[in-house]
């Protein structure tokens, strides 16, 4: 089974892909998409489709995981975010994939132990869970997180 994992942002989304084969991962693939943010909020969520079609079309997950938002303090900034996660799960769905959701502390908590980790811990786990790998940056470190998270909770459903 080949899993998608999202970690959605307006400036940058992740993205993470992992194979599951019974109770094994492994990394497929993992890279970051950038908007530009002189363009219109528009032409931004445009690109975001665009550049997450085309991850779908060369990896074929079978299916996908974003990451939910969380409330920042500035208000503006939980917007775009939505947006953006509005983007990541259309893209997905559009497919004829299935997307599900996961909350931050439920990511971390699956991969680390604990639902507090620091950005780092999981950097060290996802080395540990997928030797070798190199991560294209934190926002698809997240991903590949997110997508760890669905694998594991995919096992877990049957």
């Amino acid at each position: 089974m080949i899993i998608l994992g999202i970690d959605p942002g307006l400036t940058v989304t992740g993205w993470g892909v992992v194979a599951k084969s019974g109770s094994r991962l492994s990394h497929i693939a993992n890279g970051q998409i950038r908007t530009d943010n002189k363009a219109t909020m528009a032409s931004r969520l445009v690109e975001l489709d665009s550049a997450l079609a085309a991850v779908i079309d060369i990896y074929k997950p079978d299916t996908g995981a974003v990451e939910e938002v969380f409330v920042n303090v500035n208000p503006q900034s939980t917007l775009k975010l939505g947006q953006a996660r509005g983007v990541a799960m259309v893209a997905v769905a559009r497919a004829g994939i299935p997307v599900a959701e996961y909350p931050t502390k439920v990511i971390k908590k699956a991969l680390v132990g604990t639902g507090g980790a620091e950005k780092q811990q999981i950097q060290h786990m996802l080395k540990i869970l997928l030797p070798g790998v190199q991560l294209a940056g934190e926002d698809a470190s997240d991903a590949l997180a997110v997508a760890i998270t669905h694998a594991n909770m995919l096992g877990s459903h049957r």
